[in-house]
């Protein structure tokens, strides 16, 4: 008797789409990915540049061991298709009374550099804070991260074991309240503030528990040899090599309903593919907004998109950088942080800003002879229509500011190297130019993102929209947990 194989529709080849087309080819289905752009990668992009392809997107890799996984599930080995760069200096961060700390991997390094920064006190605070992290992160990892669906009892029990770490637990503990219980020095407070805007929100509303951050770089930030989206170009050729088909410049207009279950898609072109199952690695939003038609309109509860994270404006340019020693993570601090997240809230572009500076070329340790490629993330409010005024404004805000710090760019990038907030709207059909999906703020955000099962049988979420969130390695997950999902379905529809 011939045996049926399952076909699966991955669209879009963001890390989650990727990841779960892998794992399902494993797993013996038929995989079609198809992508509307050129290449992979999603927000993983890149831009041309006299220096070479210059990332425009994500630029920190944590967690290199779920990447790890994915290549060895597949028999292989990551480091003989991708060369990862340990960065034993995390980030370099500046405030602009000319003070600066460096951060690594090493804690006692780092408890002497911040007591040397801010004195002893400060020190064995932040050897407090430290602690305080990886026990969150601790709790936090199996039964949220690594979990298909949160489990509430597990991440209890976890707690009732740890009682040091339930202050961050608190209703209405903000992760700018925890700050303010650990550290007396607003610029540490600031520092790891900061750790909010990873996930799309500010410090003020986004709850404690997100100091588990620090946790996860600490232990281990790498760099991409080439950039960051040499990843998503090594996971391509992984699936493609798994026997996943691969199709860009192929937009999906429609994901197709049939009988109650999604039954596949129709692409722009109007040829369509059928199949038993789909997995969206878009926005979920794109679902509500009827972008991809009605029959996947209802698959996903309003409260699990709405309201959205935060967006930015993204420099990506070549240009050779003079007056301050950068290494490849570098923060220079607004002198007010509620100048940055006060005008954010409102809609506004900050009037104080904090730019975050990844030198792509400095992986290495190396100083580049010429020009290098560099990309420049400023916050900024999410839904924010094009102005005509935006393009001067946030140069100024960027260049006159970092110009201040005694850091200036030779050439100064022009508006093709600059893609705000409208930008990423347009490149990301229902973002509403949101970078990290729901926003976390609120004690039970991270409990509503949507899971890999919708509301449409058939239909599937990968990607940083759906649990367990934004991240490169959050969205691999989470094409791990849609694949694992639709595997054990077919299994029990089988049966």
């Amino acid at each position: 008797m011939r045996q049926i194989v399952p076909k699966v529709v991955v669209v879009g080849a963001g890390m989650g789409g990727l990841a779960s087309a892998i794992r399902l080819a494993r797993a013996g289905c038929e995989v079609t990915l198809v992508e509307a752009r050129d290449a992979p990668g999603g927000r993983m992009r890149a831009l041309p540049s006299v220096a070479g392809p210059v990332d425009a997107g994500p630029t920190v890799l944590t967690l290199r061991s779920v990447f790890d996984d994915i290549f060895e599930s597949c028999g292989q080995k990551l480091d003989d298709h991708l060369t990862l760069l340990p960065q034993p200096l995390l980030a370099r961060h500046w405030w602009l009374d000319g003070s600066t700390l460096d951060l690594t991997t090493d804690l006692e390094a780092n408890v002497e550099a911040v007591a040397a920064f801010a004195g002893t006190p400060e020190g064995e605070r932040f050897r407090r804070f430290h602690e305080l992290s990886a026990r969150l992160y601790d709790a936090f990892d199996r039964p949220m991260m690594r979990a298909a669906k949160p489990d509430t009892r597990a991440i209890a029990r976890a707690a009732l074991k740890e009682p040091g770490i339930w202050p961050a637990l608190l209703p209405g503990m903000t992760l700018d309240r925890l700050l303010r219980l650990c550290f007396r020095d607003p610029r540490l407070r600031q520092l790891f503030g900061r750790y909010a805007t990873y996930v799309g929100g500010t410090p003020y509303a986004s709850p404690g528990v997100l100091a588990l951050i620090w946790a996860a770089e600490a232990q281990g930030v790498w760099a991409v040899e080439g950039g960051m989206h040499r990843l998503a170009l090594a996971l391509a050729r992984l699936a493609e090599d798994q026997g996943v088909t691969i199709r860009y410049n192929a937009p999906v207009a429609r994901i197709l309903r049939q009988k109650g279950r999604a039954s596949g898609v129709q692409l722009a072109d109007g040829h369509s593919l059928h199949a038993d199952h789909v997995v969206f690695n878009g926005d979920p939003a794109a679902l509500l907004a009827g972008l991809l038609g009605d029959g996947p309109k209802d698959a996903v509860p309003e409260d699990r998109i709405h309201p959205r994270s935060l967006s930015a404006w993204v420099w990506s340019y070549a240009a050779r950088a003079e007056g301050q020693p950068l290494v490849h993570h570098n923060v220079f601090f607004a002198d007010d942080p509620r100048r940055e997240f006060g005008p954010i809230a409102a809609g506004q572009m900050p009037e104080d800003a904090t730019l975050y500076i990844c030198a792509e070329d400095r992986a290495g340790g190396q100083v580049p002879d010429g020009p290098e490629r560099f990309e420049i993330i400023m916050n900024g409010p999410p839904g924010r229509p094009a102005r005509p005024e935006d393009f001067a404004q946030c140069r100024s805000r960027t260049f006159d500011r970092l110009r201040q710090f005694g850091l200036t760019f030779d050439p100064v990038p022009g508006e093709a190297n600059l893609t705000p907030p409208a930008g990423f709207a347009k490149l990301f059909p229902g973002s509403q130019g949101s970078i990290y999906g729901l926003s976390p703020h609120g004690a039970l955000a991270s409990l509503k993102r949507p899971l890999a099962r919708t509301a449409l049988p058939g239909l599937w979420l990968a990607g940083g929209g759906a649990h367990p969130g934004a991240g490169v390695p959050m969205a691999a997950l989470s094409g791990r947990h849609a694949a694992e999902a639709i595997v054990t379905d077919l299994a029990s529809r089988s049966r």
